[in-house]
């Protein structure tokens, strides 16, 4: 039904036996869902399905995404988000928001008390082997007090909700809990999509729980300023949730940070920065934690920085969480946190966990194996596995896991779940029901916890019992509303005032890796579009002349752009004549290869290292590369392949556009510009060389391929009116600096970049080793005589101009490699001008 006549009620049917958080058994649409479902009404199914392709377009846009370990499909995948949220009512907020703050404070005692004196376990209330078969006990960790005097500074609860209508604890997370990100970007799209519903229900704010959140970060600082110097320690792009990462950092405006851009010395942290080592306050840690630290913790990881528990301990960092807080992460402790409760803080916990049994302790391992086919049985320690429901076991599937829980019951833990709620999800234009997990997020601040009001719902694949984890992705996410008591004025809480701004115009903390990745973007760019432009070039002349039937023109061109450095399939001589134009595109398709689709993948696969450095608008642009190689492939045998290759072109020609008009002039524009303009002039170069090579007089150097691979044809008609003649051609494209193509052009840019970057940090006044070779190149190309190289030698060919080539090749790569040992390896680092004692 569609219109007027689709209602909610008559399409959304929830299953018996289960709580459904939109519709009460015997009453129908529950209080605080009235004014929503009654406007969904009035829009009705066609007007639905319009907004959920806005948000879905939207999701694209913003690069939302999720990788999957394990799955070659996984990287990038867009973030499944169900337009419709989950509603909560003020009143039953407050007191899951009570639960989860007082929840909070209990775990950071536990942990203290564990990394401490271990009174619990002394008195019995925790068993030792509960501590020490929990690979997340970091025994370097013991007896150290963490900045600030507390364990956790974040945290996360996944809560569900069971038949009876109340929430439970499913499992803590206290490591580095994901979401948060996720769920603001949720709260960005749906209050876009469904407007008028965000604005009549008055749903709570997200954005105070971030700022608060920033508050937590700068008061951590252990030089206690009113500016400290922040990052966000991520294990890098591959990564589940790493567009979360570059999200957050952008958003709390702190610097996104792999552990190669951090190094210790004199047991203190720094950012590998282009202008030296910058001390680094505090460190937002996303990293897991036997990950954190190669020298005390896991000594073959790549993911962290040596030394950096030693300068934690020495109060020289602070880290958020601290290392070591992954201890009670997971459910391995649930069946204990009513005692915990009791004994620590003398209370009774307001938000239950889920009847639990670590089956490390022989009573619980006995009931687990007893009522096996009653309980989900889930990885004590906080894997990535996941949860086996025992009903829906075979005999064999069950006999297998009771031997493997009996081989190691430390391992493992049973759980009583019973049906959890559910709530309406938008599939394929229709209504069903779904299960979820509502996880929720609470953040330490000078006033105690405070929990954010919403969270993240996370859906089941199809009608599964549990929503699988965060890192697989499971079956979606749902924003998640608390609304506001209609009597309620919404007032706007007035932002704590900023500290004073210190003026500055530099980019003081831009890592040597994004350094060199922006660098690398610039080349690659401009190798896409130098392949592409190539490409076009020869479709177009090898059609052309299979259309007048000279297949032996046609094959001279194929060999013809091999010289001037496309890459071309390998021809055995047997494949028929006609099929050659798509057998080039075919073989530019190979993602893994030489060709076009390769370039772009590389392309891609630096762009990925840089998310929380481009624009949305520059992100956007990039990222439709790939869905031109897509569109591409299905034009291949007959379509207008042309019309693709000039699209992609025009892509290209937008983001340089991007990159022109809106980045500012400082060092990350400077080395993707220099990526740009030394791939431009090594292309040049090599082009000219190969049109050059084995020919036998002006006649055979196809000049005006060379001008409309360069994008000069218009340029050389206007000056010369004639027919191309080499020496024109050379001097535009190698020597004519007013010509934006021409290599001159390139050099003279580059001379300009080299001497901006020779001026940062510490100058002496001498020229560094890139400035000389811009020197010698441009020197070069400003004295050359063009009718000299372009005479023609009967012995020798054009034996001066392809000496002069060398020599420039020669000199573009010994750059390339300078620009990197000066910028991006750095033998030895320049360390800050204040005063400090000398590196041990």
């Amino acid at each position: 039904m569609e219109g007027p006549a689709w209602t909610f009620d008559a399409v959304y049917r929830p299953p018996p036996g289960a709580h459904d958080e939109v519709m009460a058994p015997g009453v129908g649409v529950r209080p605080h869902w009235q004014g929503f479902i009654e406007g969904m009404n009035r829009l009705g199914l066609d007007e639905l399905t319009r907004r959920w392709d806005l948000g879905q377009r939207l999701i694209r846009d913003n690069g939302v995404t999720y990788n999957v370990y394990g799955d070659p499909a996984g990287l990038d995948r867009p973030w499944r988000l169900d337009p419709l949220p989950l509603i909560l009512s003020a009143e039953e907020w407050a007191g899951l928001a009570r639960g989860i703050e007082q929840r909070a404070a209990l775990l950071d005692a536990v942990l203290a008390d564990l990394y401490g004196e271990r009174s619990l376990m002394g008195r019995g209330v925790i068993p030792p082997s509960a501590l020490h078969a929990n690979p997340a006990f970091l025994r370097p960790c013991h007896g150290w007090i963490p900045a600030g005097g507390h364990w956790l500074q974040h945290y996360a609860a996944d809560l569900v909700r069971g038949p009876d209508g109340q929430w439970r604890v499913l499992s803590d997370r206290t490591e580095s809990p994901s979401g948060a990100g996720y769920a603001l970007e949720n709260r960005s799209i749906v209050s876009r999509v469904l407007s008028e519903f965000h604005r009549a229900l008055q749903v709570e704010r997200l954005w105070p729980f971030f700022e608060a959140l920033r508050r937590t970060l700068q008061g951590l600082s252990v030089r206690h300023r009113d500016d400290p110097r922040m990052v966000l320690l991520t294990p890098g792009p591959y990564n589940a949730t790493y567009f979360e990462h570059a999200f957050l950092a952008r958003q709390l405006g702190i610097t996104l940070v792999q552990g190669e851009d951090l190094t210790v010395r004199d047991n203190t942290v720094y950012l590998k920065a282009l202008t030296g080592l910058q001390q680094v306050d505090v460190i937002l840690r996303r990293t897991g934690g036997t990950w954190c630290d190669p020298l005390e913790l896991r000594g073959d990881s790549q993911l962290g920085v040596a030394g950096l528990l030693q300068s934690a301990r020495r109060g020289n960092v602070a880290l958020f969480n601290a290392i070591g807080s992954g201890l009670l992460d997971g459910a391995s402790l649930l069946g204990f946190m009513p005692a915990l409760a009791r004994s620590l803080r003398d209370e009774s916990l307001l938000l239950p966990s889920v009847p639990s049994w670590w089956c490390g302790e022989p009573a619980a391992l006995e009931h687990v194996l007893r009522n096996l086919e009653r309980l989900v049985i889930r990885p004590a320690f906080g894997r990535r596995d996941q949860p086996v429901i025992g009903a829906a076991l075979s005999g064999v599937q069950a006999a297998e896991l009771r031997a493997a829980i009996a081989a190691r019951p430390w391992d493992w833990v049973g759980q009583e779940v019973k049906a959890t709620s559910t709530l309406p999800v938008w599939a394929e234009g229709q209504l069903e029901p779904r299960h979820c997990v509502l996880r929720v997020f609470a953040v330490r601040t000078e006033k105690g916890w405070q929990a954010m009001p919403g969270g993240l719902a996370r859906l089941s694949s199809e009608r599964d019992l549990l929503a699988s984890r965060l890192q697989t992705g499971g079956g979606g996410s749902k924003d998640v509303w608390i609304a506001s008591p209609p009597q309620k004025l919404t007032v706007t809480a007035p932002r704590p005032q900023a500290p004073p701004v210190r003026l500055t115009r530099e980019n003081r903390d831009l890592p040597s890796r994004v350094a060199d990745n922006m660098f690398w973007l610039g080349r690659y760019l401009e190798r896409c579009e130098a392949t592409t432009r190539l490409l076009r070039a020869a479709l177009v002349r090898i059609e052309d002349s299979l259309a007048e039937g000279d297949s032996v023109q046609a094959l001279a061109m194929i060999r013809t752009m091999a010289a001037l450095g496309l890459p071309v399939p390998e021809e055995t001589g047997d494949e028929p004549v006609e099929g050659l134009a798509d057998r080039l595109v075919a073989h530019h398709l190979a993602a893994e290869g030489a060709g076009l689709a390769g370039c772009v993948e590389r392309l891609l696969r630096i762009v990925v290292h840089l998310r929380d450095r481009l624009s949305n608008d520059t992100w956007r642009a990039l990222h439709l590369l790939r869905d031109e190689i897509g569109l591409l492939a299905a034009e291949t045998g007959g379509g207008d392949v042309l019309g693709r290759l000039n699209a992609m072109v025009l892509t290209m020609q937008a983001v340089s556009g991007l990159a022109m008009e809106n980045m500012t002039r400082g060092p990350q524009w400077l080395f993707l510009d220099s990526g740009r303009r030394a791939e431009r002039a090594i292309a040049m170069v090599e082009m000219i060389s190969g049109a050059l090579s084995d020919v036998e007089g002006e006649a055979m150097v196809p000049l005006e391929l060379l001008l409309e691979t360069w994008d000069s044809v218009m340029t050389y008609r206007s000056r010369y009116l004639s027919t191309p003649r080499l020496a024109g051609v050379l001097d535009l494209l190698l020597c004519d600096e007013a010509n934006p193509r021409s290599l001159g052009f390139q050099l003279a840019r580059l001379e300009g970049h080299m001497n901006r970057l020779a001026t940062m940090g510490e100058h002496s006044g001498f020229y560094k080793p890139e400035q000389k070779l811009m020197t010698v190149l441009c020197g070069t190309i400003r004295t050359t005589d063009v009718m000299v190289i372009s005479r023609y030698d009967r012995d020798g060919g054009y034996h001066d101009a392809l000496r002069l080539l060398d020599i420039l090749r020669s000199r573009l790569w010994e750059l390339s490699e300078q620009i990197s040992r000066a910028y991006f390896i750095h033998a030895q680092w320049r360390l800050p001008t204040a005063p400090m004692e000398e590196p041990a």
